[in-house]
């Protein structure tokens, strides 16, 4: 069927920190770059020792960035080569929680938790000022933008705003006003007038010359983000009338403001497209509070973050919307005519629809519980590419775990449930146009289906059959005619996560938490084939290839391309760090996507080939016993399942150990340190801990720890082993004393054998 290829992933980039203009953000150890147009990662810049960075800064004139870790050591950066230029020492005896370059891009000034700043030049590389008086943690510097009157504004958890002569190193003034962190500055453009926000509900308009304050606007949100108006547009729709200071916050509860500073009036309001309204009592949790609002001078945009999402705005309309963190991903599925869109469910309460050309996202919001809801919803996608909640239904008493919609027309659609029923629901015909109100569905036939919760429904390609799986062990098949039981799929020995039926056979497949695939007659409910490979769970199987060959997903975050005609599993596929929940192909059978608990949604190219010409020769180079080629092969893929397989095929022999140790030292540094990489993760799994122990006998046995040391994460991967390898010994000691009192009983049971057979 095809030779996989990951065509496009969209990956967590995202877990806070600051958003440049040039799209610029943390995620854990790794700064990453995103194209604008497209969402993409372009650069990814990550911390040799994986200590999350707690901070950084590009330069203005975007050539340098620095990063700060919780290592206590600043980086150097050139960006666009990926390339560290630079190491040095902090100075501070905590990590650094702000940072920011002057207009020049000379001078660099960083905030500690320790309640100091230290300023940097970083040009001739050394620390100018140190300057000390900040009660705690400083989260906020900024240099006057008048680089003339250098001085440098910083706060910190006194609610104060300090300002510091860089002349003297001395605190000439500090603005008080605030009763909760300061959290944005913004200066006027002649540098006269500053505006700050605060947690407090309010922000405040200072006068710089008199130090004092000139106007108090009430917010009634916590403002995390305050900037001026961009720049000379004509903003008269929006209520700005005249030339005067004119301000734009963000906050709690999700909306941008347009504020006068000289009336203190709200003049304009935008809330996010489709995004319902936050009550006060919720707005400080919810994850559409805004969290950052930051400024694009060279094009008047602005960009505004939120937990999990960064939006990009131009004129107030909101031009695209990008999801750095997705959470668990539950469930996907292509969506649109040609397949161009993708709807995403993860254990957050909104669904996710992403464009896969731009990866520009629409969040739909509807259910209130996380992960499932205990009402099915329908939804329509307008020609713009838009999808608005046109119907939705209520009924069942616990959590909605399936739902299938009918092949052949848009006229009903099945929910299974955790209250172990299953519904069918009469969809609206014709479907409302956008906009209309949102039409509640009747369930027209419930059935009391399994004895446990239904995990998964789906409909007949001829809309006449409907197959349900349950955690209670059994699949079965009902006519939805009348929703009446025609036979029971019995054989697996754990719950059933998933069922589908072939698009062109009378068969339907099941997947199970026993791990493995069974294929059924619907004809005589007996099992045809039987296809066992994942190490764990089953969740979700799919028909291709026009219904000959199978793909699979496990809990083992693998995923598995099978021949139904010779029950052989043909290829492999790793590329995901946690169980694959989601699994989808496109209409014209060429796509596949996958979603996994590890946030990372997979994009595969298909082509039509029954084995990828790359798993032969690998097959052919095990076969020849040319070991050191084949685990080449799985590391240029960065295929840890595959080298495993080479590591048991070498240990396997008759001579294992002294060819595992022969194969592993013949590698090059960066193999290596891939396969110690890879070690720490089978080092988890008792399935394949002994595996790991032994490429981890000989890479310690004949490495120096100088050159063990020199890998990247060596450390991290190290303090890894520890705890799991802890756990395998013990276990060990357990089954070793087990098998001594066995041995025991053996020894005082068999000489009295013979007494207890004639007796």
């Amino acid at each position: 069927w095809m030779e996989n290829i990951v065509s496009s992933k969209i990956e967590p980039f995202y877990k806070g920190g600051k958003v440049q203009q040039y799209i610029f953000c943390t995620c854990g150890p790794r700064v990453n770059i995103l194209q604008i147009n497209t969402g993409k990662i372009i650069h990814s810049i990550e911390q040799d020792d994986q200590e999350d960075i707690t901070s950084f800064s590009l330069s203005p004139d975007d050539e340098v960035l620095v990063t700060a870790s919780r290592a206590l050591l600043l980086k150097q950066w050139d960006w666009k080569q990926e390339k560290c230029t630079r190491s040095w020492r902090a100075i501070h005896n905590v990590p650094v929680a702000s940072m920011t370059f002057d207009c020049t891009s000379t001078l660099l000034a960083t905030g500690g938790c320790d309640g100091t700043i230290k300023l940097w030049d970083v040009v001739k590389q050394y620390c100018t000022h140190n300057l000390k008086g900040s009660s705690g943690v400083v989260h906020l510097v900024e240099f006057h933008p008048d680089i003339s009157r250098l001085q440098l504004f910083s706060s910190s958890v006194d609610c104060g705003i300090r300002i510091w002569d860089l002349r003297t190193s001395k605190c000439i003034c500090v603005l008080e006003s605030h009763y909760s962190a300061v959290t944005s500055l913004a200066f006027s453009p002649d540098g006269q007038t500053l505006i700050s926000s605060g947690r407090d509900k309010i922000c405040s308009v200072w006068d710089l010359k008199k130090k004092a304050v000139k106007r108090t606007v009430p917010v009634y949100e916590a403002v995390e983000g305050v900037v001026l108006l961009p720049g000379k547009s004509d903003y008269s729709q929006m209520g700005v009338k005249g030339e005067g200071l004119h301000f734009v916050t963000a906050g709690s509860k999700g909306v941008l403001r347009v504020w006068d500073s000289s009336s203190a009036r709200c003049v304009f309001t935008q809330m996010l497209p489709d995004a319902p309204a936050l009550n006060t009592e919720e707005a400080d949790l919810d994850p559409r509070s805004l969290m950052q609002l930051l400024p694009m001078p060279r094009s008047n945009r602005l960009v505004t973050v939120t937990a999990e999402t960064w939006n990009y705005w131009a004129c107030f309309s909101l031009l695209m919307k990008f999801v750095g963190y997705n959470d668990d991903i539950l469930d996907v599925k292509f969506l649109g005519k040609d397949d161009t869109h993708i709807v995403v469910a993860t254990n957050s309460s909104q669904l996710k629809v992403f464009e896969l050309a731009t990866n520009s996202c629409q969040i739909l919001y509807g259910h209130t519980d996380s992960e499932r809801t205990a009402s099915p919803t329908f939804g329509k996608m307008t020609f713009i590419g838009r999808v608005h909640c046109v119907a939705q239904g209520s009924g069942h008493s616990n959590a909605v775990g399936s739902v299938a919609c009918s092949r052949l027309k848009k006229a009903f659609l099945v929910s299974g449930s955790q209250d172990c029923t299953i519904k069918v629901w009469d969809l609206p015909d014709p479907l409302p146009d956008v906009g209309c109100d949102v039409m509640l569905m009747t369930a027209r036939l419930t059935e009391k289906a399994h004895d446990k919760d239904v995990n998964s429904v789906t409909i007949s390609p001829n809309d006449k059959l409907l197959a349900s799986g349950s955690q209670d062990r059994t699949a079965k098949l009902w006519s939805l005619a009348d929703m009446s039981l025609l036979g029971v799929f019995r054989g697996h020995s754990r719950g059933i996560w998933c069922v589908q039926f072939s698009p062109v056979d009378q068969v339907l497949a099941t997947a199970s938490a026993d791990g493995s695939i069974k294929i059924w007659s619907i004809q005589d409910f007996s099992c045809l084939r039987t296809f066992e490979g994942h190490d764990a769970s089953v969740l979700k199987v799919i028909f291709v290839s026009r219904g000959t060959q199978l793909v699979s997903s496990g809990s083992d975050g693998l995923v598995k391309l099978w021949t139904i005609k010779t029950n052989e599993c043909v290829k492999t596929f790793d590329a995901h760090q946690d169980k694959v929940w989601a699994l989808h192909a496109s209409s014209k059978d060429d796509l596949m996507v996958t979603g996994s608990a590890d946030s990372t949604i997979t994009l595969w190219k298909e082509c039509e080939m029954k084995q990828s010409k790359l798993q032969q020769e690998l097959s052919n180079l095990l076969h020849e016993k040319k070991y050191l080629k084949a685990l080449g092969i799985a590391i240029s893929l960065d295929q840890p399942h595959t080298a495993l397989r080479v590591i048991r095929e070498i240990r396997q022999q008759e001579d294992g150990i002294q060819e595992l140790e022969k194969t592993l030292l013949k590698l090059r540094q960066d193999q290596k340190e891939s396969v110690l990489r890879y070690s720490v993760v089978w080092n988890t799994n008792s399935r394949s801990c002994l595996d790991a122990q032994a490429v981890l006998q000989v890479l310690l046995t004949h490495l120096i720890p100088e050159e063990i040391l020199q890998y990247q994460g060596t450390r991290t991967h190290l303090e890894g082993l520890i705890p799991y390898t802890e756990r395998h010994m013990q276990r060990i000691g357990r089954l070793l004393q087990a098998s001594m009192f066995l041995d025991y009983m053996w020894q005082k049971i068999l000489p009295n054998f013979p007494l207890l057979l004639s007796s």
